[in-house]
């Protein structure tokens, strides 16, 4: 199997061995589930930071709190997690899923309910299933960003695989909407889906690829270290060193 970087200039220099800070890179076979590549520690649960919010979408949308792409659209109050500036207003799920609006993810939680919320969680066999949060942290506002809920990359692509063969137990919008709000684009002929993630120094980027009726779920976790600049995200660092890698993972 390839493992190059088949991008150029500063982005492979992010993903040389001289910067490595790539904990995992997991990519399965979403039919049979059988690992094509796992490298890295796999294995060990952290935060799922703003990767959750594919579960989220699926709750919502099968709860019938998420009725569109565009519905409800959702005004921003003072008070509302407001980290970045691009939360400072309206979200519908489009906007939401976008720009990873915490914001928008507790106001489903929070229409769902703690009992309601906490069975989705078990139904989907999510991670560790802990979303009791902690001291500094509400679990049904906050567990999944650094606080109660962990997951690992290898649980990560347990749930995406049930996720594209349908098998979580929502309802058909809930797995159509979802798809349609992560799609990213084409890369060398696969059809992306995907979803980053940050919290504490990590960064996330999972999802799912199509082609010619073949489809694979991937997860990438990286930790933050000193060669990557203030202004990137750790999720969108995740997301562009894997998509410069991906055609050359592919078997």
């Amino acid at each position: 199997m390839k493992r190059h970087c088949l991008a150029a200039g500063a982005l492979c220099a992010l993903l040389s061995p001289a910067h490595a800070a790539e904990i995992c890179t997991a990519i399965a076979d979403a039919a049979t589930g059988k690992l094509l590549l796992e490298r890295g520690d796999c294995r060990t649960r952290v935060t799922p930071a703003s990767t959750f919010k594919l579960a989220i979408s699926l709750m919502g949308y099968d709860a019938g709190i998420l009725k569109d792409a565009h519905t409800p659209l959702l005004p921003f109050r003072p008070g509302y997690v407001d980290w970045q500036p691009a939360w400072r207003q309206p979200a519908d799920p489009t906007t939401w899923m976008r720009a990873s609006v915490v914001w928008y993810s507790q106001q489903v939680t929070q229409s769902l309910g703690a009992a309601r919320f906490g069975a989705y969680v078990r139904q989907f066999a999510y991670g560790n299933l802990d979303v009791a949060g902690d001291a500094d942290h509400d679990g049904l506002t906050l567990s999944w960003i650094g606080s109660s809920l962990k997951i690992s990359p290898l649980e990560q692509l347990g749930f995406l695989g049930k996720l594209v063969k349908r098998q979580l137990g929502v309802s058909a919008q809930a797995y159509d909407m979802t798809a349609t709000l992560t799609r990213y684009g084409t890369v060398n002929g696969w059809d992306l889906h995907g979803k980053t993630g940050a919290s504490s120094g990590l960064g996330w980027y999972i999802g799912w690829a199509v082609q010619d009726g073949r489809t694979v779920v991937f997860a990438r976790l990286v930790r933050k270290d000193e060669t990557q600049p203030e202004a990137v995200s750790t999720g969108v660092w995740a997301r562009d060193g894997l998509l410069a890698e991906f055609p050359g993972l592919m078997p």
